[in-house]
């Protein structure tokens, strides 16, 4: 049984997948499990990391996937890298003539109420002695203070949701882990399927790349105390306001 092990939800995903490969290179965890409806791209079993297939609007896949965690170890850090911005029949809104009961449901589905189920299942796996993370990818147009320009309403409202849930679960996370950390994280604009769309207007040096993202999201973990708890941070480790 690993006494260090790692979880990425959404493994297969852009950023997900860079997360679980950099933790996977690293000698910080005796093992990586990726979490996602499929197989990540050229990732393959071996003694340092494993697979489990789940999905995060499926509460039974992920009863399941949480079992299986808890029988390979305790897991010290879980990462949750899933979220959606667009797809088919589905964009940013400009404008409130756009706003849609079925996007906005799909929206808060997944970008909120999916990283919420896995809180449930995963955070209480957590050890109570020693430190340990759960972090969620929020986005900075989830801010209420910082939002400025506008539209993308559904996006904006669902990583707004998803930054009051992290910030919830830490209250209660905090009673029985004092030094668990509960964040939102902002990754930054990067160059994966979500973005895509939306890269034309990005100068080239504020594009990441999801090996890079990685690095950086894994580094604003590492200096993160549990103080920081319930709090809401950028790629480069500043607070965000909520």
């Amino acid at each position: 049984m690993a006494s260090s092990l790692a979880i990425v939800i959404g493994g297969s995903g852009g950023i997900g997948r860079a997360l679980a490969q950099r933790l996977s290179d690293s000698p910080a965890h005796d093992l990586v499990l990726s979490v996602s409806r499929k197989r990540p791209e050229g990732w393959v079993d071996t003694g340092r990391q494993a697979w489990i297939a789940a999905d995060i609007l499926d509460e039974d896949s992920l009863v399941r996937a949480a079992a299986h965690a808890a029988s390979l170890g305790v897991p010290s850090l879980v990462l949750v890298a899933t979220g959606q911005l667009h797809g088919p029949g589905l964009a940013p809104e400009k404008t409130m003539r756009s706003l849609d009961l079925a996007a906005l449901t799909a929206l808060f589905a997944t970008n909120a109420a999916g990283p919420a189920l896995a809180a449930k299942h995963f955070l209480p796996l957590t050890p109570r002695d020693r430190p340990s993370v759960f972090a969620a990818l929020s986005a900075r147009v989830g801010s209420i203070g910082d939002n400025r320009l506008g539209g993308w309403y559904g996006y904006r409202a669902s990583k707004a949701a998803l930054n009051m849930l992290i910030h919830t679960l830490a209250i209660e996370h905090r009673r029985t882990r004092p030094l668990g950390l509960c964040v939102a994280l902002h990754p930054g604009t990067v160059d994966t399927t979500l973005s895509a769309p939306f890269q034309g207007g990005v100068a080239p040096d504020r594009l990441s790349s999801p090996q890079r993202s990685a690095q950086n999201l894994l580094e604003v973990l590492d200096r993160l105390r549990p103080e920081d708890t319930g709090g809401f941070f950028a790629w480069d480790g500043t607070s965000i306001p909520w």
